[in-house]
Protein backbone atom coordinates (compact mmCIF):
# COMPACT_ATOMS: atom_id res chain seq x y z
CA UNK A 1 0.00 0.00 0.00
CA UNK A 2 1.23 3.38 -1.08
CA UNK A 3 2.36 5.65 2.03
CA UNK A 4 0.11 8.33 0.76
CA UNK A 5 -2.43 5.86 0.70
CA UNK A 6 -1.86 4.10 4.04
CA UNK A 7 -2.35 7.60 5.90
CA UNK A 8 -5.48 8.85 4.40
CA UNK A 9 -6.96 5.36 5.20
CA UNK A 10 -5.37 4.94 8.39
CA UNK A 11 -7.66 8.37 9.44
CA UNK A 12 -10.63 6.22 9.17
CA UNK A 13 -10.19 5.16 13.04
CA UNK A 14 -9.22 8.93 13.96
CA UNK A 15 -9.72 10.35 17.60
CA UNK A 16 -13.59 11.44 15.99
CA UNK A 17 -14.11 7.90 14.88
CA UNK A 18 -13.37 6.60 19.09
CA UNK A 19 -15.45 9.42 19.93
CA UNK A 20 -18.05 8.73 18.19
CA UNK A 21 -18.20 4.85 18.84
CA UNK A 22 -17.86 5.89 22.94
CA UNK A 23 -20.90 8.37 22.09
CA UNK A 24 -22.70 5.47 20.76
CA UNK A 25 -22.00 2.69 23.22
CA UNK A 26 -22.64 5.06 25.98
CA UNK A 27 -26.17 5.13 24.46
CA UNK A 28 -26.73 1.12 24.46
CA UNK A 29 -25.07 0.64 27.39
CA UNK A 30 -25.25 3.34 30.24
CA UNK A 31 -22.54 1.45 32.53
CA UNK A 32 -19.61 2.04 29.55
CA UNK A 33 -17.05 3.65 30.68
CA UNK A 34 -15.93 6.21 27.77
CA UNK A 35 -13.09 7.97 29.45
CA UNK A 36 -11.48 5.03 30.04
CA UNK A 37 -11.65 3.79 26.61
CA UNK A 38 -10.66 6.85 24.42
CA UNK A 39 -7.16 7.10 27.52
CA UNK A 40 -6.98 3.22 26.19
CA UNK A 41 -7.31 4.16 22.34
CA UNK A 42 -5.97 7.69 22.27
CA UNK A 43 -2.26 6.16 23.86
CA UNK A 44 0.33 6.71 21.29
CA UNK A 45 -2.55 6.39 18.43
CA UNK A 46 -0.94 8.41 15.39
CA UNK A 47 1.99 6.21 15.68
CA UNK A 48 -0.23 3.95 14.50
CA UNK A 49 -1.08 2.35 10.88
CA UNK A 50 -4.51 1.58 10.21
CA UNK A 51 -5.16 -2.14 10.73
CA UNK A 52 -2.85 -1.29 14.18
CA UNK A 53 -5.51 1.56 15.19
CA UNK A 54 -8.45 -1.22 14.44
CA UNK A 55 -6.71 -3.78 17.03
CA UNK A 56 -6.95 -0.64 18.99
CA UNK A 57 -10.12 -0.39 19.41
CA UNK A 58 -10.71 -3.60 19.90
CA UNK A 59 -8.19 -3.51 22.63
CA UNK A 60 -9.93 -0.83 24.09
CA UNK A 61 -13.70 -2.69 23.94
CA UNK A 62 -12.20 -5.52 25.32
CA UNK A 63 -11.18 -3.31 28.71
CA UNK A 64 -14.16 -1.45 28.87
CA UNK A 65 -16.87 -3.79 28.13
CA UNK A 66 -18.58 -6.82 29.90
CA UNK A 67 -16.75 -9.19 30.97
CA UNK A 68 -18.98 -11.55 29.74
CA UNK A 69 -18.65 -12.48 26.16
CA UNK A 70 -21.48 -13.12 24.85
CA UNK A 71 -23.10 -9.85 26.84
CA UNK A 72 -20.29 -8.29 24.86
CA UNK A 73 -21.62 -9.34 21.58
CA UNK A 74 -25.07 -8.64 21.91
CA UNK A 75 -23.86 -4.95 22.62
CA UNK A 76 -21.68 -4.61 19.80
CA UNK A 77 -24.36 -5.62 17.59
CA UNK A 78 -26.65 -3.16 18.28
CA UNK A 79 -23.70 -0.50 17.82
CA UNK A 80 -22.87 -2.06 14.64
CA UNK A 81 -25.98 0.10 12.33
CA UNK A 82 -25.06 3.05 14.32
CA UNK A 83 -21.22 3.32 12.99
CA UNK A 84 -21.84 5.37 9.80
CA UNK A 85 -17.97 3.82 7.85
CA UNK A 86 -18.74 0.46 6.27
CA UNK A 87 -14.86 -0.61 6.85
CA UNK A 88 -14.80 1.45 10.61
CA UNK A 89 -16.89 -1.83 11.32
CA UNK A 90 -14.57 -4.30 10.88
CA UNK A 91 -13.27 -3.46 14.36
CA UNK A 92 -16.68 -5.78 15.26
CA UNK A 93 -15.96 -9.11 13.90
CA UNK A 94 -12.23 -8.38 14.86
CA UNK A 95 -13.64 -8.70 18.34
CA UNK A 96 -15.65 -11.73 17.48
CA UNK A 97 -11.99 -12.79 15.83
CA UNK A 98 -9.95 -12.23 19.36
CA UNK A 99 -11.98 -13.31 22.11
CA UNK A 100 -14.71 -15.28 20.37
CA UNK A 101 -13.11 -18.95 19.47
CA UNK A 102 -14.35 -20.74 22.80
CA UNK A 103 -17.61 -19.92 21.59
CA UNK A 104 -17.55 -21.39 18.23
CA UNK A 105 -20.32 -21.76 16.23
CA UNK A 106 -22.27 -18.70 17.83
CA UNK A 107 -19.04 -16.66 17.32
CA UNK A 108 -19.41 -18.00 13.79
CA UNK A 109 -23.10 -16.61 13.41
CA UNK A 110 -22.34 -13.42 14.54
CA UNK A 111 -19.46 -12.79 11.60
CA UNK A 112 -22.26 -13.64 9.70
CA UNK A 113 -23.94 -11.05 11.34
CA UNK A 114 -21.78 -8.54 11.44
CA UNK A 115 -20.30 -9.08 7.56
CA UNK A 116 -23.86 -7.30 6.29
CA UNK A 117 -22.36 -3.75 7.59
CA UNK A 118 -18.88 -4.04 5.98
CA UNK A 119 -16.96 -7.80 5.92
CA UNK A 120 -15.83 -10.16 8.36
CA UNK A 121 -13.20 -11.43 5.78
CA UNK A 122 -10.24 -11.11 8.25
CA UNK A 123 -12.03 -12.31 11.37
CA UNK A 124 -13.51 -15.63 9.71
CA UNK A 125 -9.59 -16.46 9.39
CA UNK A 126 -9.32 -17.27 12.77
CA UNK A 127 -11.45 -19.64 12.90
CA UNK A 128 -10.39 -20.83 9.88
CA UNK A 129 -7.07 -21.14 11.44
CA UNK A 130 -8.65 -23.19 14.49
CA UNK A 131 -10.39 -25.37 13.21
CA UNK A 132 -10.42 -25.21 9.54
CA UNK A 133 -12.80 -28.32 8.60
CA UNK A 134 -15.34 -26.78 11.07
CA UNK A 135 -15.44 -23.30 9.54
CA UNK A 136 -15.36 -24.53 6.30
CA UNK A 137 -18.21 -26.80 6.76
CA UNK A 138 -20.33 -23.38 8.01
CA UNK A 139 -19.26 -21.24 5.43
CA UNK A 140 -20.26 -23.78 3.22
CA UNK A 141 -23.63 -23.27 3.82
CA UNK A 142 -22.98 -19.09 3.90
CA UNK A 143 -22.24 -19.96 0.16
CA UNK A 144 -26.05 -20.34 -0.46
CA UNK A 145 -27.49 -17.81 1.68
CA UNK A 146 -29.33 -15.42 0.73
CA UNK A 147 -27.61 -12.41 1.01
CA UNK A 148 -25.03 -11.56 -0.98
CA UNK A 149 -22.44 -10.15 1.60
CA UNK A 150 -22.63 -13.41 3.47
CA UNK A 151 -22.32 -15.19 0.36
CA UNK A 152 -19.23 -13.13 -0.56
CA UNK A 153 -17.83 -13.53 2.82
CA UNK A 154 -17.63 -17.87 2.30
CA UNK A 155 -15.12 -17.08 -1.04
CA UNK A 156 -13.59 -14.17 0.83
CA UNK A 157 -12.64 -15.33 3.74
CA UNK A 158 -11.04 -18.62 2.85
CA UNK A 159 -9.28 -17.22 -0.07
CA UNK A 160 -5.61 -18.61 0.53
CA UNK A 161 -3.66 -14.99 -0.01
CA UNK A 162 -6.00 -12.56 1.48
CA UNK A 163 -4.28 -9.16 1.03
CA UNK A 164 -3.20 -7.58 4.78
CA UNK A 165 -3.55 -11.06 6.58
CA UNK A 166 -1.94 -14.11 7.09
CA UNK A 167 -2.13 -16.67 4.11
CA UNK A 168 -3.96 -19.84 5.10
CA UNK A 169 -1.76 -22.36 4.85
CA UNK A 170 -3.57 -25.36 4.35
CA UNK A 171 -5.65 -24.22 1.03
CA UNK A 172 -2.47 -23.45 -0.59
CA UNK A 173 -1.48 -26.43 0.09
CA UNK A 174 -4.97 -28.43 -0.77
CA UNK A 175 -7.15 -25.87 -2.74
CA UNK A 176 -9.82 -28.14 -3.03
CA UNK A 177 -10.36 -28.01 0.91
CA UNK A 178 -12.49 -24.86 -0.46
CA UNK A 179 -14.04 -26.10 -3.63
CA UNK A 180 -17.37 -26.85 -2.51
CA UNK A 181 -17.56 -23.01 -1.99
CA UNK A 182 -16.59 -22.08 -4.98
CA UNK A 183 -18.65 -24.44 -6.96
CA UNK A 184 -22.02 -23.30 -4.78
CA UNK A 185 -20.92 -19.63 -6.07
CA UNK A 186 -19.69 -20.57 -10.10
CA UNK A 187 -22.87 -18.42 -11.95
CA UNK A 188 -23.55 -15.81 -8.72
CA UNK A 189 -25.69 -13.08 -10.16
CA UNK A 190 -23.75 -11.26 -7.61
CA UNK A 191 -21.08 -9.11 -8.93
CA UNK A 192 -19.94 -8.53 -5.75
CA UNK A 193 -19.53 -12.42 -5.08
CA UNK A 194 -17.99 -13.01 -8.83
CA UNK A 195 -15.03 -10.64 -7.79
CA UNK A 196 -14.48 -12.70 -4.84
CA UNK A 197 -14.94 -16.31 -6.39
CA UNK A 198 -11.93 -14.96 -9.28
CA UNK A 199 -9.93 -13.47 -6.65
CA UNK A 200 -10.02 -17.07 -4.61
CA UNK A 201 -9.13 -18.82 -7.87
CA UNK A 202 -6.69 -16.09 -9.08
CA UNK A 203 -4.79 -16.57 -5.26
CA UNK A 204 -4.85 -20.59 -6.24
CA UNK A 205 -3.21 -20.20 -9.66
CA UNK A 206 -0.07 -18.69 -8.41
CA UNK A 207 0.70 -21.91 -7.18
CA UNK A 208 -1.45 -24.43 -8.66
CA UNK A 209 -2.16 -23.64 -12.19
CA UNK A 210 -3.19 -26.47 -13.68
CA UNK A 211 -5.72 -27.16 -10.43
CA UNK A 212 -7.75 -24.16 -11.65
CA UNK A 213 -7.59 -24.76 -15.10
CA UNK A 214 -9.30 -28.52 -14.50
CA UNK A 215 -12.00 -26.98 -12.38
CA UNK A 216 -12.52 -24.15 -15.01
CA UNK A 217 -12.82 -26.50 -18.07
CA UNK A 218 -15.74 -28.57 -15.84
CA UNK A 219 -17.18 -25.33 -15.90
CA UNK A 220 -20.41 -24.26 -18.34
CA UNK A 221 -18.33 -21.55 -19.76
CA UNK A 222 -21.06 -20.48 -21.65
CA UNK A 223 -23.09 -18.85 -19.00
CA UNK A 224 -22.20 -15.51 -18.88
CA UNK A 225 -21.42 -15.41 -14.76
CA UNK A 226 -19.43 -18.61 -14.94
CA UNK A 227 -17.28 -16.67 -18.43
CA UNK A 228 -16.85 -13.92 -16.45
CA UNK A 229 -15.09 -15.29 -13.24
CA UNK A 230 -13.20 -17.70 -15.30
CA UNK A 231 -11.62 -14.87 -17.65
CA UNK A 232 -10.76 -12.20 -14.10
CA UNK A 233 -9.81 -15.76 -12.40
CA UNK A 234 -6.78 -16.77 -14.81
CA UNK A 235 -5.65 -13.01 -15.37
CA UNK A 236 -2.74 -13.68 -14.16
CA UNK A 237 -1.69 -16.65 -16.01
CA UNK A 238 -3.51 -14.77 -19.15
CA UNK A 239 -0.48 -12.27 -18.08
CA UNK A 240 2.25 -14.66 -18.11
CA UNK A 241 1.23 -15.91 -21.64
CA UNK A 242 -0.14 -19.29 -20.02
CA UNK A 243 -1.79 -20.70 -23.73
CA UNK A 244 -4.14 -22.93 -21.74
CA UNK A 245 -5.30 -19.59 -20.33
CA UNK A 246 -5.45 -18.22 -23.33
CA UNK A 247 -7.39 -20.39 -24.82
CA UNK A 248 -10.54 -20.40 -22.14
CA UNK A 249 -10.91 -16.79 -23.22
CA UNK A 250 -10.32 -17.35 -27.23
CA UNK A 251 -6.81 -16.54 -27.56
CA UNK A 252 -5.24 -19.68 -27.75
CA UNK A 253 -3.50 -20.08 -30.62
CA UNK A 254 -0.46 -18.31 -32.18
CA UNK A 255 -1.37 -14.80 -33.83
CA UNK A 256 -1.25 -14.68 -37.43
CA UNK A 257 -0.28 -11.41 -37.37
CA UNK A 258 2.71 -8.73 -38.77
CA UNK A 259 4.22 -6.20 -36.40
CA UNK A 260 5.17 -3.11 -37.76
CA UNK A 261 6.06 0.72 -36.88
CA UNK A 262 7.26 0.29 -33.37
CA UNK A 263 8.58 2.58 -31.53
CA UNK A 264 9.41 4.01 -27.73
CA UNK A 265 9.42 7.60 -27.57
CA UNK A 266 10.97 9.38 -25.81
CA UNK A 267 14.05 7.35 -26.13
CA UNK A 268 15.62 9.05 -23.39
CA UNK A 269 13.55 10.52 -20.57
CA UNK A 270 13.90 11.96 -16.72
CA UNK A 271 12.49 10.18 -13.63
CA UNK A 272 8.48 11.82 -13.88
CA UNK A 273 8.20 11.75 -17.66
CA UNK A 274 5.90 9.61 -20.01
CA UNK A 275 7.10 7.20 -22.04
CA UNK A 276 4.96 5.86 -25.04
CA UNK A 277 4.94 2.54 -27.49
CA UNK A 278 3.14 2.77 -30.71
CA UNK A 279 3.33 -0.02 -33.40
CA UNK A 280 0.76 -1.60 -35.77
CA UNK A 281 -1.01 -4.56 -36.39
CA UNK A 282 -2.00 -6.79 -39.98
CA UNK A 283 -3.50 -9.89 -40.22
CA UNK A 284 -1.86 -12.37 -41.85
CA UNK A 285 -5.03 -14.93 -41.15
CA UNK A 286 -7.90 -15.53 -43.51
CA UNK A 287 -10.27 -15.96 -40.41
CA UNK A 288 -11.03 -13.32 -37.53
CA UNK A 289 -8.55 -13.74 -34.65
CA UNK A 290 -9.08 -13.14 -30.81
CA UNK A 291 -5.76 -11.19 -29.45
CA UNK A 292 -4.56 -10.43 -26.11
CA UNK A 293 -2.17 -7.90 -26.17
CA UNK A 294 0.14 -6.92 -23.64
CA UNK A 295 3.32 -5.61 -22.68
CA UNK A 296 6.16 -6.56 -20.67
CA UNK A 297 8.61 -3.56 -19.48
CA UNK A 298 12.32 -4.51 -18.17
CA UNK A 299 12.89 -2.62 -15.02
CA UNK A 300 16.35 -1.93 -14.14
CA UNK A 301 17.07 -2.84 -10.31
CA UNK A 302 19.72 -1.15 -8.11
CA UNK A 303 22.16 -4.02 -8.55
CA UNK A 304 21.51 -3.31 -12.66
CA UNK A 305 20.22 -6.32 -12.92
CA UNK A 306 16.32 -6.19 -14.73
CA UNK A 307 13.02 -7.70 -13.32
CA UNK A 308 10.14 -7.24 -16.01
CA UNK A 309 6.57 -6.82 -15.69
CA UNK A 310 3.10 -7.48 -17.33
CA UNK A 311 1.09 -4.55 -18.01
CA UNK A 312 -2.51 -4.96 -20.22
CA UNK A 313 -2.69 -3.07 -23.26
CA UNK A 314 -5.84 -4.50 -25.18
CA UNK A 315 -8.16 -7.48 -26.24
CA UNK A 316 -9.36 -7.32 -29.74
CA UNK A 317 -10.74 -9.41 -32.73
CA UNK A 318 -8.92 -8.73 -35.66
CA UNK A 319 -10.44 -9.51 -39.01
CA UNK A 320 -9.08 -11.23 -41.73
CA UNK A 321 -6.77 -8.80 -43.48
CA UNK A 322 -7.33 -6.07 -40.74
CA UNK A 323 -5.10 -3.53 -39.45
CA UNK A 324 -4.77 -1.57 -36.15
CA UNK A 325 -2.89 0.58 -35.09
CA UNK A 326 -2.08 0.64 -30.76
CA UNK A 327 -0.71 3.11 -28.57
CA UNK A 328 0.25 3.13 -24.69
CA UNK A 329 1.24 6.03 -22.59
CA UNK A 330 3.13 5.42 -19.29
CA UNK A 331 4.19 7.60 -16.41
CA UNK A 332 7.63 6.79 -15.21
CA UNK A 333 7.30 7.76 -11.64
CA UNK A 334 8.41 6.61 -7.93
CA UNK A 335 6.31 4.61 -5.74
CA UNK A 336 5.72 2.97 -2.16
CA UNK A 337 6.44 -0.47 -4.49
CA UNK A 338 8.67 0.22 -6.79
CA UNK A 339 11.47 2.64 -7.12
CA UNK A 340 13.35 3.41 -10.36
CA UNK A 341 16.90 2.73 -11.44
CA UNK A 342 18.66 4.62 -14.13
CA UNK A 343 19.54 2.89 -17.34
CA UNK A 344 18.11 1.14 -20.41
CA UNK A 345 15.01 -0.12 -19.80
CA UNK A 346 13.50 -2.84 -22.37
CA UNK A 347 9.82 -3.67 -23.39
CA UNK A 348 8.45 -6.20 -24.90
CA UNK A 349 5.14 -6.17 -27.06
CA UNK A 350 3.09 -9.98 -26.52
CA UNK A 351 0.45 -11.18 -28.64
CA UNK A 352 -1.05 -14.08 -26.97
CA UNK A 353 1.81 -14.53 -25.15
CA UNK A 354 4.85 -14.32 -27.56
CA UNK A 355 6.88 -11.52 -27.91
CA UNK A 356 6.80 -9.92 -31.31
CA UNK A 357 8.89 -6.88 -30.66
CA UNK A 358 11.14 -5.45 -28.48
CA UNK A 359 12.34 -1.53 -27.80
CA UNK A 360 13.72 0.17 -24.51
CA UNK A 361 14.41 3.61 -23.45
CA UNK A 362 17.15 5.13 -21.68
CA UNK A 363 16.41 6.55 -17.95
CA UNK A 364 17.76 9.19 -16.15
CA UNK A 365 16.76 9.72 -12.72
CA UNK A 366 19.44 12.92 -11.50
CA UNK A 367 21.56 11.34 -9.34
CA UNK A 368 24.11 10.29 -12.60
Amino acid sequence: MAATENTALKEIFDKARFRSVALELAAIYPAFDAKRFLKIAFAGLDGLSLMQRLRRMTEALHATLPADYRKTVKILRALAPRIDHGFATLVLPDYVGQHGLDDFDWSMDALKYFTGFGSSEFAVREFLRADLQRALAIMQTWSRDDSEAVRRLASEGCRPRLPWSFRLDAILAEPSLAAPILENLRADPSLYVRKSVANHLNDVTKSHPDWVLDRLAAWPLDHPHCAWIARHALRSLIKAGNTRALAVIGAGAAPEVKLSKFTVTPRRLALGERVTLSFELASKSAASQRLVIDYKMHYVKKSGATAAKVFKLKELTLAAAQRVSVERSQSIRDFTTRVHYPGRHEIEILVNGLSLARGYFELNCGDE
